[in-house]
């Protein structure tokens, strides 16, 4: 067993790490591509001042969830999966759901190095599919946008919110106390705490059902030592 943990480290882990830290850091050196594009020619530059005041009212909104976001999906992605994932993007309506899907279709309990394995070729596939679809929506999808009429259009506003029920419900029938506590966690903070942003109620109900999830399984091993 301890043999094939090296092996797996060092076959899979840790290249997985060494170009996932390269590749992420190029694609955010690439990022600043077309803003230095336009600068060097167009020599169109707005002043250090205005550049720093939008890069506060952006981080002020989504610097939080650089670390929720990692810490949340982390579990269902995997490590190779979470790299993959935050240079891609569309991790949550896309991303979780594919790795998701892919593990319970397959039974790998999760967490495990299985796990890990399916979740990766899944977010791939996922990946490959995303850009076919994109470039058939790139050229097909305005004119479709205008043949649909506003009631489909509105529809879509509910197809983030449909598949996290989705994969919510997948995972609570396993261990529905985790679901009901996980969803009554939510419901209490939604409801009864409405001034706690999202970026405290996420990782609170992420965390608290973790912490839930071991207390009963505490319990479970205590009382079945009991029994013996």
């Amino acid at each position: 067993m301890e043999n094939n943990q090296i092996t797996y480290a060092q076959s899979f882990t840790n290249p997985i790490i060494k170009y996932g830290r390269i590749i992420n850091l190029l694609g955010v050196a690439f990022s600043f591509v077309p803003a230095l594009t336009v600068y060097f020619m167009y020599d169109a530059f707005p002043g250090i001042q205005n550049i720093l005041a939008g890069w506060l009212i952006i981080f002020s909104i989504y610097g939080i969830y650089s670390i929720v976001e990692p810490v949340s999906y982390y579990p269902v992605l995997g490590l190779a999966g979470t790299y993959m994932s935050f240079l891609a993007g569309n991790i949550a309506n896309m991303r979780v759901p594919a790795s998701a899907v892919a593990q319970d279709a397959l039974g790998v309990e999760p967490g495990s190095k299985k796990a890990e394995l399916v979740s990766t070729l899944a977010i791939a596939g996922s990946l490959i599919t995303n850009m076919v679809v994109v470039s058939v929506a790139a050229f097909g999808g305005a004119a479709l946008m205008k043949i649909f009429p506003p009631i489909v259009l509105e529809a879509f506003r509910y197809v983030t919110p449909a598949i996290f029920g989705a994969v919510f419900a997948m995972y609570a029938s396993k261990d529905l106390r985790l679901g009901v506590f996980g969803i009554s966690m939510s419901l209490i903070m939604l409801l009864g705490l409405k001034f706690l942003p999202p970026f405290v109620m996420i990782p609170a109900a992420v965390f608290g059902t973790i912490a839930f999830g071991f207390f009963i399984h505490s319990l479970e091993v205590k009382n079945a030592g009991n029994t013996k």
